[in-house]
């Protein structure tokens, strides 16, 4: 039910990505909650597809090679988001990104650090750079906070 696929972009898609999601003039969106307002949580996020239209410059020049990939018939929302190094590991709220079960699920890590996600069912995938995890959009997940690095970033994608 939770495929993980290591090295999933080639390296120079990789390099391309990561370069640009890290460079001090990528546009990042302050959030003041990570699930639900009022969790007490906040993140950046960018968003480059949302409701099956592209919504950013960087959807053609970062997503395509994993459109390419995913060889999905269509998108319902494509984003990125960052959590700032905490003190200690704290456990978002659990949450599915849409109840469709025939919609999927993507988890694309940017950098290796020791967040998490992790499943209702126990299931805990450590953040792996250049790691996927494709799941059902209706299997309830949470994410962790890290605190060995400045960041913690990663790719959410939902498609049919």
């Amino acid at each position: 039910m939770i495929q993980v696929i290591d090295k999933f972009l080639n390296v120079e898609d990789l390099n391309i990505l990561s370069s640009s999601i890290n460079s001090d003039s990528f546009p990042w969106y302050y959030l003041n909650h990570k699930v639900i307002p009022g969790d007490g949580h906040s993140q950046f996020t960018h968003t480059f597809y949302n409701d099956f239209n592209p919504t950013s410059g960087y959807f053609n020049s970062l997503i395509l090679p994993f459109i390419n990939k995913l060889k999905s018939s269509s998108i319902k929302r494509i984003k990125a988001n960052m959590t700032l190094k905490n003190n200690k590991i704290i456990k978002y709220k659990f949450h599915n990104d849409f109840k469709d079960k025939n919609m999927k699920t993507g988890i694309f890590y940017v950098n290796t650090n020791n967040g998490k996600t992790i499943f209702k069912n126990g299931k805990e995938i450590d953040s792996i750079k250049n790691r996927m995890i494709i799941f059902p959009s209706n299997l309830e997940h949470a994410g962790t906070s890290n605190t060995d690095i400045e960041n913690r970033i990663v790719m959410n994608f939902n498609w049919f």
